[in-house]
């Protein structure tokens, strides 16, 4: 068995905005957009990893919304230090969420005055790069009819270029699961693995790393392909770990969720008792706050996503009362 030195962890920025690789410029703004507001410092005031999200994500759309960049970064080389900038463009300050966005996307205020028109898409304010061109002009030789139009001899031997060579073959890339502690996701840890014919890589996962992420070993892979290395960190409670803050999906029944209820759910410091308010939805959050993961100082909470389930099959009684339920919805919405 042999041992290489540490290959580079690259993050997968397309895992950070939430997008598959190659995703096209509309969805690549539209995502940053999201993932920028749900993380900006502003908005999340007593989220402790909220500076470091955000800061990833804006060197997410750096990257990929730079040619050059995505190309060194999918090249395995390094995007940031490929311009001489400064890893941390926020070291002063970061400046308010809507402000930052007419910066980065070249808005004027007028714009943000004006009310949008019928049918206009907030989202495709793309800019001139993402227009498609016009089509070229024609030719003399392609213009049919033109007196200078050239004519061909009608003895002309026509040559066939050679074929071209075949395509390289390029390495398929790979990718494992690792399994992490909450402890382990939150200071980092040393992951080592056996690659196909008996290598062995040896790397650190990021610290406050979250379950879902996927680290990039770049060339690593058999053919020069990259292996991904996705980060699961949940607990046997159903739990999952995203940097300093806790996640639970919390199943209700529809009367729950309408009428409201007390349930006993998990946390890392053991089970309490929520009360969920009357008229809960599905992908409402509620918080615990300080039940999240500790650093230093700083200190998570856990948020709670209620998600309302319905069961596959009814027995009579249930089914004449969603029918009744269905009658009365109904004459809701007709009644003034």
């Amino acid at each position: 068995m042999t041992r290489s030195a540490p290959p580079p962890v690259a993050t997968d920025y397309w895992t950070v905005l939430g997008l598959a690789p190659g995703a096209d410029a509309a969805s690549l703004k539209r995502a940053f957009r999201e993932q920028a507001r749900r993380w900006h410092p502003d908005l999340n005031g007593n989220d402790p990893v909220a500076e470091e999200r955000f800061k990833a994500v804006n060197e997410a759309y750096a990257v990929l919304g730079d040619p050059k960049r995505r190309a060194r970064w999918e090249g395995g080389l390094d995007p940031i230090g490929s311009r001489g900038e400064s890893a941390d463009p926020f070291a002063s300050g970061f400046p308010d969420f809507q402000t930052y966005l007419d910066a980065l996307f070249g808005r004027r205020q007028a714009r943000r005055d004006q009310a949008a028109e019928p049918g206009d898409d907030p989202d495709a304010d793309l800019g001139a790069a993402d227009r498609p061109l016009d089509p070229p002009a024609r030719s003399a030789v392609d213009q049919a009819g033109r007196a200078d139009s050239p004519r061909w001899p009608e003895t002309a031997t026509v040559t066939h270029a050679p074929a071209p060579p075949p395509p390289v073959q390029a390495g398929a890339d790979l990718e494992t699961v690792v399994e992490l502690t909450p402890d382990q996701a939150v200071s980092g840890t040393r992951l080592e693995l056996e690659l196909p014919g008996g290598t062995v890589v040896e790397c650190w996962s990021p610290p406050l790393a979250g379950d879902g992420w996927r680290l990039r070993l770049a060339g690593v892979a058999p053919g020069g392909g990259d292996h991904f290395l996705q980060l699961r960190v949940r607990t046997a409670e159903g739990l999952s770990i995203e940097g300093l803050r806790v996640l639970y999906k919390l199943d209700l029944s529809p009367p729950e969720a309408a009428l409201g209820c007390k349930v006993v759910v998990p946390t890392l410091q053991g089970p309490v008792q929520l009360r969920v308010p009357p008229g809960s939805s599905s992908g409402r959050l509620l918080r615990l706050r300080g039940r999240g993961l500790v650093q230093s100082e700083q200190r998570g909470d856990q948020l709670v996503e209620i998600r309302i389930t319905v069961p596959e099959q009814l027995d009579e009684a249930e089914e004449a009362l969603y029918r009744r339920l269905a009658q009365l919805s109904d004459q809701d919405l007709v009644d003034p």
